[in-house]
């Protein structure tokens, strides 16, 4: 029976509770403020600055982030730019030096006798000799 009758307790204490949270909330809402004598409306008044003024410095503090966050892949994205940027100058470096090598070839292939030149006899004076090299004079 003790147990009951603090349970009820209880219960009034956390619905007493509830209705002075809501009337709270319904003020600082800007509602139903007729009733509010100049004390309470200072008091309302006072609440809201200071969470406007938490407000701002949580927004101040997540914009100061973002901006960080921001600058740091600005500058990640102007480093990755500027490598590119390198990587491309060294690309046309490179196929520079290929188109040069790829007209040297054409250029050697003007000196080297074509194909059909190569199976044209031409004359040329050989001399054949048998035996140990050095040992020529010997038998004579």
């Amino acid at each position: 029976m003790e147990q009951d009758a603090k349970r009820k307790y209880e219960a009034e204490s956390l619905s007493k509770k509830l209705e002075d949270l809501e009337a709270s909330k319904q003020k600082l809402l800007g509602e139903k403020l007729d009733s509010c004598l100049s004390e309470e409306l200072c008091e309302i008044e006072r609440k809201i600055e200071k969470s406007l003024r938490s407000i701002r410095a949580r927004k101040a503090s997540h914009d100061s982030l973002t901006l960080t966050t921001s600058s740091s892949s600005y500058a990640m994205q102007f480093d990755h730019n500027i490598q590119v940027s390198s990587l491309e100058k060294g690309n046309a470096s490179l196929r520079e030096k290929v188109n040069q090598l790829c007209r040297l070839p054409s250029t050697v292939a003007e000196e080297v006798p074509s194909p059909s030149t190569r199976g044209q006899h031409t004359e040329a004076d050989t001399e054949l000799r048998i035996g140990r090299p050095g040992m020529e004079n010997h038998d004579k």
